[in-house]
C-alpha cells in the first residue's frame, strides 16, 4: 500500500516490498551492464581458412577422368551422352585447360568442369 512511511522521529521507514523491488531492479541493471560489457569486449567471429593448393597437370587430368567416368556412370542408359563424353575426353588438352584457367584449385576445377560439360548432358 505505502512504499515508505515517515515515523515521528523523522526517519524514513521502508517496507519490505519496496526493498525487494529495489534489489531486483538493481540486479537487473547489473545484469544489463554485464551483458553490455560482454558484448563490447566480444571478439569478432573470424574464420581463417588456409588457401587450397593449386592443381598440377597430373591432378587436373586425374580429376577430369574421374569426373567424366562419374558422369558416364550416371548416364549409362544414354549412349549419345556417353559418346559425347568420350569425345570430350579424347580432345581434352590439359595444358590448354590450365592456360585458360590459371591458378586453379580443386573447388575451382569442379565449377569450371561443370560449365564445360553441362552442354554435353
Amino acid at each position: 500500500m505505502f512504499n515508505s512511511v515517515s515515523n515521528p522521529f523523522g526517519q524514513k521507514i521502508e517496507s519490505a516490498l519496496s526493498t525487494g523491488q529495489e534489489k531486483r531492479q538493481h540486479q537487473q541493471e547489473q545484469n544489463q551492464e554485464e551483458e553490455k560489457r560482454y558484448l563490447e569486449n566480444d571478439d569478432k567471429d573470424e574464420v581463417n581458412l588456409s588457401p587450397l593448393p593449386e592443381l598440377s597437370e597430373d591432378d587436373i587430368l586425374y580429376l577430369t577422368r574421374n569426373y567424366i567416368d562419374k558422369l558416364k556412370a550416371e548416364n549409362e542408359d544414354k549412349p549419345k551422352t556417353i559418346e559425347k563424353l568420350d569425345k570430350f575426353m579424347a580432345k581434352f588438352d590439359v595444358k590448354k585447360f590450365m592456360k585458360q584457367n590459371p591458378n586453379m584449385t580443386s573447388s575451382d576445377f569442379y565449377m569450371v568442369m561443370y560449365n564445360e560439360v553441362a552442354s554435353l548432358l
